[in-house]
This record gives C-alpha cells, sequence and structure tokens, in this order.
C-alpha cells in the first residue's frame, strides 16, 4: 500500500489563493489529457500521480474524454483511488469536465443540461468517488441557453455531487454572464481554465484574465508548454517520435521560421538566467496578474521532476 512522504508539504511546492476563496491550489498542477488512458501504463500513471502527491501536487486534472480511449483516464484515477489515495482523498483537490463529445447521440456532447448530469454522474462511477471538488463547462456551448448550462452547475453543487464550479474556454461576454447568474445563486465561480503560455497569449489579450482577477475568480492555464514547443524538442527541427512528426496535436506547418525564431529567442533568455525553456516558460505564466496554478502533462517521473523546477529560487 501507498505511504505518501511525510515531508509532502515541505518540499518547495507554492500554495496560491484561487480567486476570493478558500482555496489554495498548488502552483503546479497535474493534468491527465495525455498519459494515463487505457492505452499508457498503469504502473507509469501510478508512479507519476505518487511522485507528484509527494511534492505537494494536490490537484488533478481530469476530463470526461481524455484517455484514449474516453473515459479512461477517469477510470485510471478510480484505480489510483482504490490503490493509493484513499486514505488521502481530503488531501486532494480532484476536478473533471464536460463539454466535449465523450457518447454517440444528440446527448453526448455540448452543453445541456441532460449532458452535464449525466456525464458528472458516469465520471464518478469510474472514478470510485461521491464528489468532485471542481466540475467544469469543459467548453461554451453557442446553441444551448447559457442559463441551463450555469443552472446545472448549480445544481449538482447543490446536489453534493461537486464542491465548486468552473468553466473552460468561454468568451468574455459569457464568462461575465457566468460570474453574475452563479454568483446570484451563491454558487460563485471558482476557477476559469484557459490556454495561456509564452507563445499563445489569448485570455490576457481579451481581458478574460483581468476580468477573473478584478472580480475574485481564479485562472489555471493548460497547455503552458504549447504541447512541447516551448522545450528544446523542436530547437534544431522535428524529431521522428515527437508530436510534430506524428501530426495529431501538432502540424508541421505550424513551425514557421518566424515562430521558431522567437522560441530560439525565448530559449537564449533562458539559458542567460541559468534555466531550461520549459522552466522560463513555465516560470512566465506564474508570474503573469491572476494566475493561480498551471496544470502540467508528464509522461515520466523524470520530467515532472524537470518542470517542477519553476517553482524553486533561481540560483
Amino acid at each position: 500500500m501507498y505511504k505518501a512522504a511525510d515531508d509532502r508539504y515541505d518540499s518547495g511546492m507554492k500554495y496560491n489563493r484561487c480567486g476570493r476563496s478558500g482555496v489554495l491550489l498548488p502552483s503546479v498542477s497535474l493534468g491527465f489529457w495525455h498519459n494515463f488512458g487505457s492505452v499508457d501504463s498503469y504502473e507509469r500513471s501510478r508512479e507519476i500521480t505518487h511522485y507528484a502527491f509527494d511534492h505537494g501536487i494536490t490537484h488533478f486534472d481530469l476530463a470526461n474524454n481524455y484517455g484514449p480511449v474516453y473515459g479512461s483516464a477517469e477510470e485510471t484515477m478510480g484505480r489510483l483511488m482504490d490503490d493509493s489515495f484513499r486514505p488521502y482523498r481530503d488531501e486532494l483537490f480532484i476536478a473533471t469536465k464536460a463539454g466535449y463529445d465523450m457518447w454517440p447521440g444528440p446527448y453526448g456532447n455540448w452543453g445541456s443540461r441532460k449532458y452535464l448530469m449525466a456525464s458528472l454522474d458516469q465520471s464518478l462511477k469510474r472514478m470510485h468517488l461521491d464528489y468532485v471538488d471542481l466540475f467544469y463547462s469543459h467548453r461554451y456551448d453557442p446553441e444551448t441557453p447559457l442559463e441551463e448550462t450555469l443552472q446545472a452547475l448549480v445544481d449538482v453543487v447543490r446536489q453534493g455531487k461537486a464542491l465548486y464550479v468552473g468553466i473552460s474556454r468561454w468568451p468574455l461576454e459569457a464568462t461575465r454572464t457566468a460570474y453574475k447568474y452563479l454568483k446570484e445563486r451563491d454558487v460563485p465561480l471558482l476557477i476559469y481554465q484557459g490556454r495561456l503560455n509564452m507563445l499563445d497569449r489569448e485570455p490576457q489579450e481579451e481581458g478574460i484574465m483581468d476580468f477573473c482577477a478584478d472580480n475574485g475568480v481564479g485562472f489555471i492555464s493548460f497547455s503552458p508548454l504549447a504541447q512541447g514547443l516551448l522545450t528544446d524538442r523542436y530547437l534544431n527541427g522535428i524529431p521522428e517520435d515527437s508530436r510534430m512528426a506524428k501530426g495529431k496535436f501538432l502540424k508541421k506547418e505550424m513551425l514557421t521560421d518566424e515562430l521558431l525564431g522567437r522560441i530560439r529567442l525565448y530559449n537564449q533568455q533562458a539559458h542567460d538566467r541559468g534555466e531550461t525553456l520549459a522552466e522560463h516558460a513555465l516560470r512566465w505564466i506564474l508570474k503573469q496578474r491572476g494566475v493561480t496554478s498551471v496544470l502540467v502533462g508528464a509522461s515520466s517521473t523524470a520530467q515532472l521532476e524537470k518542470n517542477l523546477k519553476c517553482i524553486s529560487p533561481l540560483s
């Protein structure tokens, strides 16, 4: 049976208040988008999550369709709860989401009450949990009335299936509506999850981060390393085993001369400061106004160890 490290809260992790709430989140949180599905080694998933928790990472971020296959990252979380983390449930802050395609037919996608509530029930079963700490609307639905989506979020809290709610990748005006609607029903918007990195600053440029900071809503960044672009992986071309070579999430044509020039400039800045490019990119996010936490993925404990250097003082 797993026994967590006794010094897990003395390992240097910093905890930041999430907006105007009682919740503190670690500066670095662990995302389950890749590497935790049924196609991945369970033993490796267990090693990574043990290492994370032993080093103060208390926030695990999932979604209904993370895998592959869909649902399998949550099933991995369920095994981890049974094998390792049940005694530590009250020390964990576990999030899941619904909003993207999950099952066939008209009720397995987007933002209807039918989909969100059914999806959360399924997620709880897969993760062997009575409740999640945080449930997100994973994306804005331009067709479903916002009030329907938001009332579903209110009701899952009132039913005890989630303690807090958040939204991900909603446009600014819809975010304003969500904030007001939820506040009026005493289920405040805890956090906004958006894609923020040195190459993609859309949440800043659109005013979303300022809105969150001004109104006591936390912000957590996903894809902080731009799926590997902000690492040393592509500085000298496209490796054969890289995501870009496989072409699923990153396309080769994205790596233009202009983009490569920016990446090399950031790499030089990192080198001048005695950092790796990845460390530099993660530190940059954590310095931005209103940022609560940054979500990192990991395919090994060694990779996670490198990412955690972003919370250490520069030598």
